[in-house]
């Protein structure tokens, strides 16, 4: 029975070859029509109710219901000019121009009165703004820094600076746009060279990327309507660009060096591209699948980060597996001989070279002489890598994984220390009886002394607060410590477990019925990590037991699925490694430009994990692929292995060199999350493609030998021959090929 995963990319290579400008033309529709659809439908971002979980999540949505939900702030602070002391008249003065100033700025409701910092070194003046100036915030950030610098000329003996909400958020999306920007004009060139290395001729460099870039250009644009579906997060767009330029040029480059191998090898333009359909062509579909597969089990954390990141992911890689098995058949079958015009000498003669796999015959050769000494070095340092995963720690974004150098930034973190009620805040909100709202507020008012008299909590400087409706009632609690400081959740936890049940369980207010729950962002933080550990063993299940599954389907081998499996779980080890060496204990953060948080940012070891199981198995079926059709015409293991990594390693070295680049270029980036993904992406890719395609999967397997392909050896089982002719019978056999 012909195995439909060969049969799909052979027939899609026939439709192509057999019409190529209509298979051209087809993708190209789709691709405008993509575009065009993303400029009419907007995305739909994620909106504040979207991230609801848990306590936090249910405390928001009662104060929303409530409308005790305070609209975005603003805050100008005043500060010294150097190092002297805040001289308090100045300051008073320039608090005083801030209140005229700012009545009348667009977005602004209404300016508060000045507070002084505990030890007067700062004077805030917090600035309210109405509940549609996020609606605008770009043009409210500008007025607002507009209204600042008039003060700040009008009094040079202080320092006067606004961060808040809007100008706050304003800045962070102008970084990211400028991340992105740049990100994609160093990896199309960067991407475009190392084709050309590949290749040696122009036109063929140019295929893989032009697919990968209308692949990721295609699916930006459906990403409008789909976000009407599962609402988009701000860093999925990166996220698509990231995934679909690696895998797209990485797809492009399996089929393409096949083809051209096969051609090279004596064959017409069309008998190559079916060859190339049936073996590189069906490698593409499986590891496509196995990233699809991977991504899917972010679902299953029931979060809509993860959700809108998983339907990203599995979009681009869908489109770029259809560009590879559609209309590059079509292009290749139409351009023939042309694919290698025009060739550049020194580049043609070194990928010549490179393709041979000089290097990996001299990898390969005492590996397969000393397989059991080179998997036990090779494991041993590889185990080495992975084990600071062991103490991975994971926290929520905040002011510690900005850019310092965003002013905004600066100016919030300099506040966040000179009024600590401005930092950690947890928010207990009461839901009772209208009846009952004084008692409730009592009895609040006696848990805050509760939770002071700990020493993990301060007073905010606000008094209980009650919906107009008096069924709703909330207490601020500040915390003395840094959002990202360990001691946060402890006192969280202390306050939910005991805290409160003493207050409102078994205390004064035991008998008022009420709904008390504990939310802020600091809650949000919890809530969200409890998520994910909990979550965790059934996504990482999940995602292992369908790869399993995968690979003992394609490659009909009980030993081939556990090994794949295994050596993937040690890709994920070593980018976790890194993850902590890098982000937690600060190796390397001079040349990344970053200051250490001393954690990874909650979302991304999930994310990382399941992209590197899914990208890993890339190299791995193709690489498996070839050294079972050795296996399968008759070679014994240890030779099969040998020629089949030798003919694939010019196309993983190539392969590899692309993802790493692409992700690389991400760790250059100013946002901390860019960093911590391109870091744990592009070294486990790296390792990936060497230490364990090189050493490990060999090495195994000539240990295992035939016994690797229980419970039955591989038997040649070639496809029939396509009938060119009769599907298309006024086609000529090169199907317009240009020779």
């Amino acid at each position: 029975m012909s195995n439909p995963l060969t049969l799909l990319p052979r027939r899609a290579a026939r439709w192509s070859a057999t019409h190529p400008w209509r298979a051209i033309g087809a993708w190209l529709a789709f691709v405008a029509a993509a575009i065009a659809l993303g400029s009419m439908i907007s995305i739909h971002e994620a909106t504040e109710a979207d991230h609801r979980l848990g306590d936090s999540g249910r405390a928001d949505a009662l104060v929303v219901a409530a409308g005790l939900d305070e609209p975005d702030r603003e805050n100008v602070l005043i500060t010294s000019a150097g190092s002297a002391h805040l001289d308090q008249h100045a300051a008073e003065r320039a608090a005083d121009d801030v209140a005229t100033r700012f009545v009348g700025v667009d977005g602004v409701a209404g300016v508060a009165g000045p507070q002084w910092s505990p030890d007067r070194s700062a004077l805030l003046v917090p600035v309210q703004l109405t509940r549609d100036a996020a609606d605008d915030g770009d043009r409210v950030a500008d007025a607002l820094h507009a209204a600042t610098t008039a003060v700040q000329e009008q009094h040079p003996d202080v320092v006067v600076r606004v961060a808040g909400d809007v100008t706050l958020g304003a800045a962070i999306d102008q970084r990211v746009a400028d991340d992105l920007s740049s990100a994609e004009g160093i990896s199309l060139p960067i991407t475009l060279v190392l084709m050309l290395v590949a290749f040696g001729a122009l036109i063929a460099a140019g295929i893989p990327v032009l697919l990968a870039a209308s692949s990721v250009a295609a699916t930006i644009g459906l990403l409008g309507p789909l976000s009407r579906l599962v609402p988009a997060e701000p860093s999925v767009t990166s996220m698509i660009v990231l995934i679909g330029m690696a895998v797209g040029v990485d797809y492009s480059l399996f089929y393409l060096k096949r083809e051209r191998e096969e051609r090279a090898a004596g064959h017409g333009t069309v008998d190559a591209v079916e060859i190339a359909a049936e073996t590189s062509g069906h490698s593409i579909l499986v590891s496509g699948g196995a990233v699809i597969a991977a991504m899917s089990g972010l679902f299953l954390v029931g979060d809509v980060i993860f959700n809108s990141l998983a339907v990203g992911a599995i979009v681009v890689v869908a489109v770029a597996v259809l560009g590879s098995i559609t209309v590059l058949p079509a292009v290749l079958v139409k351009l023939g001989r042309w694919v290698d015009r025009p060739r550049v000498p020194l580049l043609w003669r070194l990928n010549r070279r490179i393709g041979r796999g000089g290097l990996s015959r001299r990898i390969l050769a005492p590996v397969l002489r000393h397989p059991a000494i080179a998997l036990v070095l090779a494991g041993l340092a590889v185990v080495a890598l992975a084990f600071p995963a062991l103490s991975l720690r994971i926290h929520s974004s905040n002011l510690d994984t900005l850019p310092a150098s965003i002013p905004e930034v600066q100016t919030m973190r300099t506040l966040t220390t000179a009024f600590p009620s401005e930092g950690a805040v947890a928010t207990v909100v009461v839901k009772a009886s209208p009846d009952d709202a004084d008692r409730v507020s009592a009895v609040l008012t006696g848990l805050e002394r509760d939770a002071v008299g700990t020493g993990r909590f301060e007073k905010s400087g606000e008094a209980v607060q009650t919906s107009d409706d008096r069924t709703t009632s909330l207490l601020h609690l500040a915390m003395p410590y840094d959002e990202s400081d360990e001691r946060v959740d402890e006192a969280l936890r202390d306050l939910r477990s005991d805290l409160v049940p003493a207050a409102f369980d078994h205390g004064p207010g035991a008998d008022l019925g009420a709904e008390v729950v504990v939310g802020g962002g600091a809650a949000e933080s919890l809530d969200f990590a409890d998520r994910l550990g909990g979550r965790l063993p059934l996504v990482i299940g999940f995602v292992l037991a369908l790869m399993f599954v995968m690979m003992l389907v394609n490659f009909r081998s009980i030993v081939i699925a556990a090994l794949s499996t295994a050596l993937t779980l040690a890709s994920v080890g070593v980018a976790f490694g890194f993850l902590v060496v890098v982000f937690q204990h600060g190796v390397g953060a001079d040349l990344l430009d970053f200051t250490t948080p001393g954690y990874a940012i909650d979302w991304l070891p999930l994310f990382i994990m399941v992209v590197l199981v899914g990208l890993s198995m890339d190299y791995h079926v193709f690489v498996v692929s070839r050294i079972r059709e050795h296996v399968a015409n008759g070679l014994p293991t240890r030779v099969a292995v040998e020629r089949g990594i030798r003919d694939t390693a010019g196309v993983v070295t190539s392969a590899a060199a692309v993802m790493v680049s692409v992700f690389a270029i991400f760790a250059t980036l100013s946002m901390l999350e860019m960093k911590m993904m391109g870091v744990g992406l592009a070294v486990a890719i790296l390792l990936d493609a060497t230490i364990i395609r090189l050493v490990l999967l060999p090495a195994a397997l000539a240990l295992l030998g035939e016994r690797a392909w229980w419970p039955s050896r591989p038997r040649p089982v070639r496809p029939a021959p396509l009938d060119w002719d009769t599907a298309a019978p006024h086609a000529p056999k090169e199907a317009g090929a240009l020779t």
